[in-house]
């Protein structure tokens, strides 16, 4: 078993290498940080076969080459996750900073895109595959202040539904995941690098942790042959909706 996950280097991709490791599976994974590749290249490679790619999703030319130029034992991909992503800033929206909101778009919507383009033909031509999309429960219910982020983990929830319509009868699942509360380095990257707001977000109650969503990806990706996990939102047991938190 193949599988290629975007956004390796850290929080949900990372983990869910790991957990994919103890599985034996064999790992293409993808980041934009070469050190941080070839030190889980490291840690990983001591457990299944691994191979990296250095690209950033937003770049077509460079995703497009990277995975076409995979050697032949390692084209055969089956499994995807679409875990790289991002949030940029958190403003009412006649605040918001364009260059965020390409940042957030690029990313989560057009990275997506270009990543499962370079996959799917050869899926389709295999007749067998499973696409995981990270979405977020900012893309079933839009908060304030996040209207770009929640209107492109939306774009993720059409998408994981769209291409579930289109690859189903290729013998292809598709399954959307969309996490709640998580903490990893994502608030760091969302308050660009302020970290008393960034903690802030996950002070007063247990957040999810990324080992979380990657056993729920396990699950999902280990189903038997005849069961499509279509859909999963996940919430930390202290949260009630995307912004609604029961905090001590």
């Amino acid at each position: 078993m193949i599988a290629l996950i975007t956004g390796a280097t850290s929080g949900i991709g990372r983990a869910t290498a790991e957990a994919f490791a103890d599985l034996d599976y064999q790992l293409i994974l993808c980041g934009r940080r070469q050190d941080r590749l070839d030190e889980l290249e490291q840690q990983l490679g001591a457990q299944t076969q691994v191979t990296t790619l250095n690209f950033d999703v937003r770049d077509w030319a460079d995703v497009n080459d990277a995975i076409s130029n995979l050697p032949d034992e390692w084209k055969a991909i089956d499994i995807l996750v679409n875990s790289a992503g991002n949030a940029y800033g958190m403003s009412a929206i006649q605040d918001g900073d364009p260059s965020d909101w390409d940042l957030m778009i690029d990313g989560n919507v057009q990275g997506l895109l270009y990543v499962s383009k370079a996959v799917m033909p050869g899926m389709v031509e295999r007749k067998r595959g499973h696409i995981v999309n990270l979405s977020s429960v900012a893309g079933k219910e839009t908060y304030p202040n996040g209207a770009v982020y929640c209107a492109s983990k939306a774009a993720v929830e059409a998408l994981s539904a769209g291409m579930r319509l289109d690859m189903t009868q290729h013998g292809i699942k598709v399954t959307n995941i969309a996490p709640g509360a998580v903490e990893t380095e994502f608030s760091m990257v969302r308050f660009k690098g302020d970290k008393e707001r960034a903690d802030k977000i996950y002070q007063g109650f247990i957040p999810l942790t990324a080992e979380d969503i990657a056993d729920t990806i396990v699950f999902a990706v280990t189903a038997p042959g005849h069961v499509t996990i279509a859909d999963i939102t996940i919430l930390a047991s202290a949260q009630a909706g995307a912004q609604t938190i029961h905090r001590k």
